[in-house]
């Protein structure tokens, strides 16, 4: 399990561990951040961005569909096994949520990694959802709460994942890292042709465009627990404070 510390302020350092998947979700601890790239906590972003009142983070489709029969005006994105849902038109991209109509709507997410792993964290003093578009944006919250602890979860063991764990390891130490460089392991991937081929159903080539350019938006996305479900909101840290 990899291990560094950090200033957090000019008096206290921070353990920041980094783990993955649903076992480093049992095992998170202090504040904790869970990390989906491509690209649950990419449309997570997208929606918050264009003006959507919330996401709500559920771990299974019935849930997902039981959740919106309650809210009226809300939208689902799901998918399972990377594949969109029948009867659900919008699957986990970002290019499908620029296209909807997301203002003051609640989105509704189901993942196979993203929001799974996210539901399975047993203990946390405060909960993010990641992506690169929210990368610094996402350290600066963290660093702003002083925490004694920090987890970074890649909720999949996927390179982009693993990529903006240690992208905003870095930020957090005060570093700037090359993400080009970290993200090489995932364009010189099978997945990444097959992602850019345009064969993958629910999957268009410009998720990846949408995706892998970091702190595209100037929010954090703090999680908050309610029965059956998180829910991600936008949040901006003054950044004098972080």
């Amino acid at each position: 399990m990899p291990v560094s510390r950090c200033k957090a302020s000019p008096s206290k350092s921070v353990v920041i561990n980094r783990l993955t998947g649903m076992d480093g979700a049992r095992r998170a601890r202090g504040v904790v951040i869970v990390i989906d790239v491509l690209r649950s906590f990419t449309v997570s972003a997208y929606a918050l961005a264009r003006g959507a009142s919330g996401c709500l983070l559920v771990s299974t489709t019935a849930e997902a569909r039981a959740l919106h029969k309650k809210i009226p005006g809300s939208l689902i994105s799901a998918e399972e096994e990377a594949l969109p849902v029948p009867g659900i038109p919008i699957s986990n991209s970002p290019t499908q949520i620029n296209a909807a109509d997301v203002k003051d709507r609640v989105l509704i997410q189901r993942s196979s990694a993203g929001t799974t792993v996210m539901a399975a964290v047993e203990s946390a003093d405060e909960l993010y959802a990641a992506s690169l578009v929210v990368a610094r944006a996402t350290a600066r919250a963290c660093l702003s709460k002083q925490p004694q602890a920090l987890t970074l979860i890649a909720s999949a063991d996927h390179p982009e994942d693993h990529a903006c764990a240690l992208y905003i390891e870095g930020l957090l130490r005060g570093e700037e890292p090359d993400v080009a460089s970290l993200l090489q392991p995932l364009r010189e991937s099978a997945r990444f042709a097959r992602a850019m081929s345009g064969t993958w159903p629910g999957f268009p080539p410009t998720d990846l465009d949408l995706a892998l350019v970091p702190d595209r938006f100037d929010f954090a996305m703090p999680a908050t627990r309610h029965d059956g479900y998180l829910r991600l909101t936008a949040s901006v840290v003054d950044h004098a404070k972080g």
